[in-house]
């Protein structure tokens, strides 16, 4: 065994408990694979491994494909992406403003993520959702979150519209356009388009929800439908089989991987850290282009270094892995030290507690941890944060704007992209909710109302079912709220806000911002 396999095995071990669900891990250079390998349990139950051949849902690393699938049709000719979605797509037909394809495929297009306005309306990642549902919700939505083209926000319905674009334009599904354009030609054997969630498939991991109580591991369940924002099953041979194509391609893979890696200029002449279907980062002064993929119980990294011919996957079954910090780790194992630009890492500072900015709608939660850990919490989720050289922090997580550091006076300053920064102050304390508040408010790009009585309980009825329990209320100011949401798989919060006040002083509106959603209205119902 070479000196690499035995470092990334010993790596990898530490990572991987006894009789617990793990990670495959595909390392290759200039199209010669350095290591291949599984640790960990692919099912619990049966106690099966897993290895180099085991299967996964990608979940989001299938984006770069739908999109790749579309950029074909355009060099044939077939596919303007210039062209208004609008005229090509009924879902965006009520849309107040022009989306292009490319912006569709470049994430910027301001459209609300389908699976927000879904879990708004009541519908959690558990629960059996058609593809027919997911597109309903769009066409119905009048919502844009930004003027397209102006910021990047990462937002699934783009992708989802994209593999819908490919199917009418080739008169194919999406999965068997892909098997012929790329999966069959490249010796993808493994690889394909599964959008049901029930379906058995053999060689398939079983994912996993790690829970925070014991640290033990439940099944994750499974309900949406899947398409082109995330519905491939792959391994890590064949995903490396395709890394190889995009860092060294033949022919017609030329022009596609300089179209999927182009960077992306947005209005005001910002850059955007989405290319297409794949996002540049760096990591110890090297460039990077990838992108990460998330879904209950599965988690994944395709990473790319084009000028040292390297790719990186890594797959894992356990909710509580993090595989861009893995791979990221397994990096610096296969770069020579002197060819590492490596920061000496400070001890983390002392901003633990609360942040706010009321104005621009930022809450921030940061825990502090041994040595230079320090933990953030947005939206309701948490990340690890790493320090720069500079003295900032960013985020040990892909397709995310976020970078923090020390501000004046005590305060901190954020940037979230597009040269936007914003200063945060500690939340001393939290104010009462505003008065009036209670009663029946409806929104209709989600179609649903929420019933909000005095004590800050919010009942949610959607098109689809209404939420299994409350979400509640917590002020913050004397116009913003923080809405937690409970969830099957992972919790969110939300940003409420009073948005219009009536001549009498009543709230005639409300406006919420989520992760993905930003300025969704609502309007008080009789």
């Amino acid at each position: 065994m070479s000196n690499l396999q035995t470092r990334i095995d010993g790596h990898l071990a530490t990572l991987t408990r006894p009789q617990s669900p793990g990670h495959a891990v595909a390392v290759a250079r200039h199209g010669e694979l350095l290591y291949a390998s599984g640790h960990g349990l692919a099912s619990l139950e049966q106690r099966s491994g897993i290895g180099a051949d085991t299967l996964f849902r990608i979940a989001s690393v299938s984006k770069q494909f739908t999109v790749a699938a579309g950029l074909r049709l355009a060099a044939q000719g077939r596919l303007d992406l210039a062209a208004d979605a609008r005229g090509l797509l009924a879902e965006l037909a009520q849309l107040p403003q022009a989306v292009t394809v490319d912006q569709l495929m470049r994430n910027c297009s301001g459209l609300p993520d389908f699976l927000e306005l879904l879990r708004l309306g009541g519908v959690g990642l558990e629960q059996l959702t058609r593809r027919a549902s997911m597109a309903a919700a769009l066409a119905r939505n009048r919502h844009l979150n930004s003027k397209p083209g102006s910021r990047f926000l990462y937002c699934n319905s783009n992708y989802l519209l994209l593999g819908l674009l490919v199917e009418r334009l080739s008169g194919q599904s999406l999965g068997d356009y892909l098997q012929q354009a790329f999966f069959a030609p490249l010796g993808m054997t493994q690889t394909r388009m599964v959008p049901a969630c029930d379906q058995v498939l053999p060689g398939l991991a079983a994912p996993y929800l790690r829970q925070e109580d014991d640290g033990g591991y439940r099944r994750a369940l499974h309900g949406f439908e899947h398409g082109g924002e995330g519905g491939l099953v792959s391994n890590v041979l064949d995903l490396t089989r395709w890394a190889q194509a995009l860092l060294a391609p033949r022919s017609e893979l030329a022009a596609l991987a300089e179209a999927l890696m182009a960077p992306t200029l947005l209005s005001g002449a910002q850059p955007s850290p989405y290319a297409r279907g794949l996002e540049h980062s760096r990591w110890r002064g090297h460039a990077c282009v990838g992108h990460g993929g998330l879904w209950p119980g599965y988690r994944s990294e395709f990473l790319l270094l084009p000028a040292e011919g390297l790719s990186i996957v890594v797959i894992s079954n356990d909710s509580g892995s993090n595989p861009y910090k893995l791979a990221r780790e397994l990096l610096d194992l296969l770069l020579p030290p002197t060819a590492m630009a490596e920061p000496t890492a400070p001890p983390a500072p002392d901003w633990a507690g609360d942040w706010i900015n009321a104005e621009a709608g930022l809450l921030l939660g940061l825990q502090r941890g041994p040595g230079t850990r320090l933990t953030a919490r947005q939206w309701g989720q948490c990340f690890e944060l790493y320090p720069e050289a500079d003295g900032s922090w960013l985020p040990l997580r892909g397709a995310y704007e976020f970078r923090l550091r020390a501000g004046p006076a005590g305060t901190l300053l954020l940037e979230t992209g597009a040269g936007r920064q914003h200063e945060l102050q500690r939340l001393a304390r939290r104010e009462p909710l505003p008065a009036g508040l209670a009663g029946r408010w409806h929104c209709a790009d989600i179609a649903s109302h929420w019933d909000i009585t005095a004590e800050g309980e919010v009942s949610v009825h959607g098109p689809l079912m209404r939420s299994p329990q409350p979400w509640q209320l917590l002020g913050l100011t004397d116009t913003l709220m923080e809405l937690r949401a409970p969830g099957y798989w992972m919790s969110s919060s939300q940003l409420l806000r009073v948005a219009e006040r009536g001549a009498d002083g009543r709230i005639i509106g409300l406006s919420l911002d989520s992760s993905r959603i930003r300025g969704l209205r609502f309007s008080p119902l009789p």
